[in-house]
């Protein structure tokens, strides 16, 4: 009977072993060996032609693409820019979920149809909705420009897309705005928020009514009520949103490059990866930039979730 039980266990170690396998697998193929072939050409001298040559597994590992990418005289504005696009595009694409899902929780005529309007943004194409950005803020066939020209509010059309810099004066103060970064960070908060979205109203409709209605009796003001009550029953999923935003923010590439390039101030470290691998055809610098980016996320998400997430 013992036996039994034993050859019943180890049937079911190996059933469970061979289910395993098959996610593994995939697991190996198509994120552990990416990474480390990645970290392989990083510390390699490999161009963009040499990816075939039999010189890739030669043992010749070198810094100098490290060295190569610390050592430009641009790098550090681009890790800035990328963190401030990153920080600030997740940030408002959060908030605008958020007003987004207190704007629909309760109960009128056209809610579903309002709902289905604010997901829309995310689920069309990237290329129609950024082309469609781009059209709107043409300084010269753009209806932005042509409303604020024609009311009167600005004189002259204002390039957002393809100006680093916008002076102007604001009670007497003489203020710079990275035109192009914020462009394009209003467009990231204006694309992804329906993903917020989705998320927070999913867990506002979760609430007891409850503890809306107790906290009306004690006198709460509707304020009160939304920092008391509401902020703290969301905060799991805030803080959650915010960790998975940063991420994708910080790796994203196509909004940027169909919207302005990387030019005018906007360059990320994912365009940096893109330059170097097909505009010098510098493979292991590409690969290098692409392993600066890895780092940062990495220490990022065990800052955030060692002690940020904790604390809260």
């Amino acid at each position: 009977m013992k036996q039994q039980g034993r050859t019943f266990l180890d049937r079911e170690t190996k059933l469970a072993f061979l289910m395993v396998v098959p996610t593994f697998s995939v697991v190996i193929s198509l994120v552990i060996f990416p990474v480390i072939w990645n970290i392989w050409l990083s510390l390699k001298p490999v161009s963009l032609g040499g990816l075939r040559g039999a010189s890739l597994l030669k043992f010749n590992l070198t810094l100098e693409n490290f060295r190569k990418v610390f050592s430009d005289p641009g790098f550090a504005t681009v890790v800035l820019t990328t963190l401030i696009y990153t920080v600030a595009g997740s940030g408002l694409s959060i908030l605008l979920g958020l007003l987004a899902a207190l704007l629909v929780r309760g109960e009128f005529p056209g809610r579903s149809l309002l709902r289905g309007i604010f997901v829309s943004p995310y689920i069309a194409p990237v290329v129609a909705v950024t082309f469609t950005w781009s059209f709107i803020l043409d300084p010269q066939l753009g209806v932005l420009n042509w409303l604020a020209i024609n009311s009167g509010v600005i004189t002259q059309p204002i390039p957002f897309l393809s100006q680093r810099w916008w002076e102007f004066d604001l009670m007497g103060l003489r203020l710079r705005l990275p035109l192009a970064l914020t462009s394009v960070i209003l467009f990231e908060g204006w694309r992804y928020f329906p993903f917020a979205f989705l998320f927070i109203l999913s867990r506002l409709q979760a609430i007891p009514d409850e503890l809306y209605v107790a906290a009306s009796v004690d006198g709460a003001s509707p304020f009160q009520r939304f920092f008391h009550i509401t902020l703290p029953q969301l905060s799991t999923v805030l803080y959650t949103l915010f960790l998975f935003r940063f991420i994708w923010t910080f790796n994203k590439f196509d909004d940027i490059f169909l919207l302005t390039r990387g030019q005018a101030g906007t360059k990320v470290l994912t365009i940096n990866v893109y330059d170097y691998a097909f505009g010098e055809f510098d493979i292991g610098a590409s690969c290098a930039v692409a392993m600066v980016l890895f780092g940062i996320l990495s220490i990022f998400t065990f800052v955030y979730l060692r002690w940020i997430v904790r604390e809260a």
